[in-house]
């Protein structure tokens, strides 16, 4: 209603950029007739793994409800990904779609960081804490938003970074431990040992804490913005994916880029305690942080002036400005 009232006084809208999960939109901008964009914020590999899903589901592997819609009836498609990490991939979505791909990630990097909330309070005193440990020393521990853990998960990482001896940055956000408020849970012994070696908080500044020296690695659930973020300051990771695309992105991360550990199965403490001692301490680790600063030499390129990431974003600009 809004905007067709909009458009009776001849206000210029001249498109409708949606987010591919909300596919209905394409609907409204066909009944408005304005063209529609489609704004991706996964990784290109989690859409080609899609299809075998509705495989899966048609030949009654898995339950799902599973909604499709034509692409082909967008304008573009815009892709929170960079060129220089998924190049084959890009290629083939381009090749099928029949739209135009513009891969301008990791979009993060050209918007203003006032611009760039957070929907958490963060607790920007552990950034101070950071500027007290040495360089590449400090293991980053967050699983993000919306994944959680009981308490028998949260005490084994408890023990795993403690028994690590590398001082670590631990969020554990407000309602993330199933049952329990939060940190209280753990034993009083363990509580006091963490605060010898450690930070923990209910947020972070992530963006500000990965580009920090001091930071080596990235215990994280691989959701794509971590993954992204992670990869543009140079951090390798231990991938711990919980559910949806960060099973993808985890592949990726260890076999195809080779900048990350998997922590597979349960967690244990002993396999957190040596994922972390191998990715801070010894040459595995260092190797694979030297091709994660490779990988953010190479998204810095993308970015700046010139570069794929900046190409695409003045293309989408230039054909916005066409529809008008």
């Amino acid at each position: 209603m809004r905007m067709e009232l909009r458009r009776d006084q001849e206000d210029d809208i001249a498109c409708i950029i949606h987010d591919e999960f909300m596919y209905f939109s394409e609907a409204v901008a066909t009944s408005l007739k304005l063209p529609s964009i489609i704004l991706r914020t996964t990784s290109a590999a989690t859409s080609l793994a899609r299809p075998t899903i509705v495989q899966l589901q048609a030949e009654g592997r898995i339950p799902l409800l599973v909604h499709t819609y034509d692409i082909r009836t967008s304008s573009a498609i815009v892709w929170n990904t960079i060129d220089c990490l998924e190049p084959s991939t890009l290629a083939h979505i381009q090749r099928q779609s029949q739209v135009r791909v513009l891969p301008l990630g990791p979009i993060y990097k050209f918007a203003p960081a006032s611009s760039c909330g957070s929907l958490l309070d963060e607790d920007t005193s552990c950034v101070e804490w950071l500027g007290k440990q040495t360089k590449n020393s400090v293991i980053y521990v967050s699983l993000g938003s919306l994944a959680s853990v009981d308490d028998k998960e949260l005490a084994e990482i408890a023990w795993g970074l403690a028994n690590s001896k590398q001082p670590f940055l631990w969020v554990v956000r407000q309602g993330s431990i199933r049952g329990s408020q939060w940190i209280e849970v753990l034993p009083e012994v363990l509580r006091e040992t963490l605060g010898e070696r450690g930070c923990i908080v209910k947020w972070a500044p992530q963006k500000e804490v990965l580009a920090h020296e001091a930071v080596g690695g990235f215990l994280s659930h691989c959701g794509w913005n971590s993954t992204l973020e992670s990869i543009s300051e140079g951090i390798p990771m231990i991938c711990r994916p919980c559910f949806g695309d960060q099973r993808v992105n985890t592949r990726y991360v260890t076999h195809v880029w080779r900048v990350g550990l998997e922590l597979e199965d349960e967690l244990e403490r002993g396999d957190i305690e040596r994922a972390v001692r191998r990715l801070l301490v010894g040459n595995e680790g260092e190797a694979m942080r030297e091709r994660a600063r490779n990988l953010k030499e190479k998204v810095e390129v993308c970015i700046r002036e010139g570069g794929s990431s900046n190409n695409y974003l003045n293309r989408l600009v230039e054909m916005i400005m066409s529809l008008k």
